[in-house]
């Protein structure tokens, strides 16, 4: 029974896609399929041309510590591991190393807003897909994956964290073991955006902590932590504090989208 239904699987789905055609994530228009598909088209599955030519997929040389693009002058060579941008030169990160899978601007913006306030949890398995590509290089076996958390009144709000939803089918693809819960929100913080970089950190500061009943599960372990977007890296260097602080291994960190300047 359980070889037929895998051996119909395939023509199901086959009849499925003739009778509804796979849909553009941003827009809504038919994605393009088969041979004429070029290889950089399907590494962003989901979208239309027209998007996918609008969103930023980060390749090629990034900071080694928040994922940001740079500029690539061809003699990066053995230092491609640990080159860092501006910003994480200028800032000690608390974490290991850094990914990120496509810049927060255009439709890659869109995307990010869209899973965060639209309701389009349906968006996280493509999304988390982009990600688990873009973190494959700091991503080790046995590492724990968790989301950066919301705080319980946001979350009532929203109805689902948009990070953790990330994490769980990043966690899945990769074959780790994913703790939606390993870190708390411990009180409300008003939101980051329009703030400076200074007032971003001090208005997290203190607000995240390690679930006491979690914390026996990362001592020594590396954590691979989880956020739909960084801007300046306050919440995320909270939450690596956090759990550091409570014996974790070291941390990297895997986010949807970075902010870069002039993007």
């Amino acid at each position: 029974m359980g070889m037929e239904h895998r051996m119909l699987r395939g023509p199901v789905k086959a009849m499925l896609r003739m009778l509804y055609p796979p849909q553009c994530l941003s827009c809504g228009q038919a994605v393009a399929s088969g041979p004429d598909v070029t290889p950089a088209q399907d590494a962003g599955g989901g979208l239309c041309p027209e998007c996918w030519q609008e969103t930023c997929f980060i390749s090629g040389l990034a900071c080694a510590s928040c994922g940001a693009p740079l500029a690539d002058d061809g003699h990066s060579g053995a230092q491609e591991q640990e080159t860092r941008c501006d910003d994480c030169l200028s800032v000690a990160r608390p974490w290991h190393h850094g990914r990120a899978a496509i810049v927060y601007s255009g439709v890659g913006r869109e995307l990010v807003l869209t899973l965060k306030h639209g309701d389009r949890p349906d968006l996280a398995p493509t999304l988390a897909l982009w990600l688990s590509q873009a973190a494959a290089p700091v991503i080790r076996p046995g590492m724990i994956v968790a989301p950066v958390p919301l705080h319980f009144r946001r979350l009532l709000k929203r109805r689902y964290n948009q990070s953790a939803l990330l994490a769980r089918h990043l966690a899945g693809m990769q074959g780790l073991h994913h703790l939606p819960d390993l870190l708390l929100r411990r009180r409300h913080t008003p939101g980051q955006d329009h703030r400076g970089v200074a007032d971003r950190f001090a208005n997290i500061s203190g607000a995240v902590a390690i679930n006491p009943r979690r914390a026996s599960r990362i001592a020594d372990k590396q954590v691979l932590l989880v956020d739909d977007v960084m801007t300046s890296g306050a919440t995320l260097a909270a939450a690596a504090e956090a759990l550091l602080a409570a014996g974790s291994g070291p941390v990297s960190v895997a986010v949807l989208a970075r902010a870069v300047k002039d993007a």
